[in-house]
C-alpha cells in the first residue's frame, strides 16, 4: 500500500507552502537542501502540518482544496493540529 502526504512548510516569517509527495522525509530534505524554487526563496524549512492518504488522487484533491483556502483558514488548520 502506498502512502501519500499533503504537507505544509513554514518559515519564521510565517510564509507557508503546501505540497504533496509519496515520501515525506525525502521531500522535506529536498526543500531544505535546494537553493532554488519557492520554498528555498522564502526559507520554508519547518514542517508544520501533514495528512496521509492511501490514494494519490485524494491527496492531490486535498492539496488543491487547501491551496484554495484563505490564509486565515490555512493558519487555523495548522494551529488546530500544531499549536
Amino acid at each position: 500500500m502506498n502512502i501519500y502526504y499533503v504537507y505544509i512548510l513554514a518559515s519564521w516569517s510565517r510564509r507557508i507552502y503546501t505540497g504533496v509527495t509519496n515520501h515525506l522525509e525525502r521531500r522535506i530534505m529536498e526543500h531544505r537542501s535546494t537553493t532554488t524554487g519557492h520554498a528555498a526563496h522564502y526559507n520554508k524549512r519547518y514542517l508544520v502540518y501533514f495528512e496521509m492518504f492511501g490514494e494519490v488522487e485524494i491527496a492531490i484533491a486535498r492539496e488543491k482544496q487547501i491551496k484554495g483556502w484563505s490564509r486565515a483558514k490555512r493558519v487555523a488548520l495548522i494551529e488546530g493540529a500544531n499549536p
